[in-house]
């Protein structure tokens, strides 16, 4: 699973970067809100983990730009910013999911594991019925 990290804060965004590729994800990370754009132009992501208080483009405006464009890659808004008004704020935005900092690694991957399954529920479920037959039947006066 690829995904990106737009977190200025330098020294969390490296402490992420080690923690999720020890378990197995590929990594991108990112410092600024237009990094972040020229990384999601350049590349597909599974998921982008993206801290709304950044320079030159906050992660609101990373997320309007993603939705606008049409791209629904599942996102995680990570910020110190915890009322309720700011939650709503960011999910009304576009967002799949909002995390406030300081938070727990098993939290991050289990939100992560939600927003992904969601969009493997919806690409990936295909069903399949083989041999079944079936007979039509007419009624009334034949001729």
């Amino acid at each position: 699973m690829r995904i990106l990290i737009a977190e200025d804060e330098r020294d969390l965004n490296e402490i992420m970067r080690k923690k999720l590729s020890s378990d197995g994800y590929v990594v991108d990370c990112v410092y600024d809100g237009q990094e972040a754009l020229d990384y999601i132009e350049s590349a597909e992501y599974d998921a982008i983990i993206l801290d709304i208080m950044m320079p030159r483009k906050s992660g609101l405006e990373v997320l309007s730009t993603l939705r606008g464009s049409g791209n629904n890659t599942p996102v995680l808004l990570l910020t110190a910013l915890d009322a309720v008004a700011d939650k709503v704020k960011g999910l009304d935005a576009g967002a799949n999911d909002y995390l406030v900092k300081p938070f727990s690694f098993e939290e991050i991957y289990a939100r992560l594991r939600v927003m992904t399954r969601k969009v493997d529920g919806v690409l990936n479920n295909i069903y399949t019925i083989a041999d079944v037959h079936g007979h039509c039947h007419t009624h009334g006066q034949e001729g």
